[in-house]
């Protein structure tokens, strides 16, 4: 089958041969995606692989999957989920913000269309710059090494953290990766993508150069410009949009505003 013939793929989306797929747990779990992605194809609901598939396909990567990622735009949840209810499959909307999962027995893909922070949510750039794969059978499109790496920046918490999949990635494609987008993607967050620089330099030495100079140049400019201003009077630990859980007593007992609502005031 070609990528003309799947509604909602446009042939010219750039085409990548994955460097490898995820193990999987067992011949059901391949005969459940395999029917899933077959089935989403044939929608013609706009969707992304993203997870741990989409990181294998660009690194190489290879480890045991449990699940498989399926990215859309909200207003295309419903849809999906509505689908393979219909189908009998049974489903379950896990948190109405952002995640919804469709189940067969044990087997089970999410469904989502932003991040559990809320920080990011699915457009439609995350489809026009995707890329066209052939997975399980069918092809598909796959989050795009920009939008992979915007979409794991915030999971950073004892029990996961995607720091690797991001180093990986940018290791093994730079080359196609459009800094200024994820830029403005990270801006109001500008920090975190220095620190998630800041973390490929140490881990890879030898290739620094894969991170452009103007982008170092730029974050390290904002942070000399931040140094020259006085600390915010309110109170803030932004900590909660890396891990609700480890961050929990900075904004119930410490005194510390989350992202919304109010903190104390520091003393001037």
């Amino acid at each position: 089958m070609t990528s003309d013939e799947l509604p909602g793929l446009p042939a010219s989306l750039p085409e990548i041969n994955a460097k490898a797929e995820p193990s999987l747990k067992s011949t059901e779990a391949e005969a459940f995606y395999t029917h899933s992605i077959r089935e989403l194809a044939a929608t013609g609901i706009p969707f992304l692989v993203a997870g741990t598939y989409a990181v294998s396909a660009y690194t190489g990567v290879v480890r045991q999957t449990k699940d498989l990622d399926i990215f859309c735009k909200a207003g295309d949840f419903a849809r999906i989920l509505a689908h393979f209810k219909d189908l009998g499959h049974e489903v379950e909307i896990r948190d109405d913000r952002w995640l919804g999962k469709v189940f067969k027995g044990k087997q089970f893909f999410d469904v989502i269309f932003a991040s559990a922070n809320g920080t990011m949510k699915v457009g439609d750039q995350w489809l026009e710059h995707a890329r066209q794969v052939e997975l399980l059978g069918s092809r598909v499109r796959i989050i795009g090494p920009t939008e992979l790496i915007w979409s794991k920046c915030f999971i950073q918490d004892r029990g996961r953290h995607d720091g690797a999949d991001i180093a990986h990635t940018i290791l093994k494609a730079n080359d196609q990766i459009d800094w200024q987008r994820l830029l403005s993607y990270l801006d109001i967050h500008w920090e975190v993508l220095l620190m998630q620089v800041l973390n490929f330099r140490w881990i890879y030495p030898s290739e620094r150069d894969h991170i452009p100079d103007w982008l170092l140049d730029e974050l390290l400019a904002r942070l000399a410009r931040q140094r020259q201003l006085p600390s915010p009077r309110t109170k803030i630990c932004r900590g909660r949009l890396l891990s609700q859980v480890d961050y929990e007593i900075d904004v119930k007992e410490w005194g510390f505003a989350g992202v919304g609502g109010v903190g104390e005031m520091r003393d001037a």
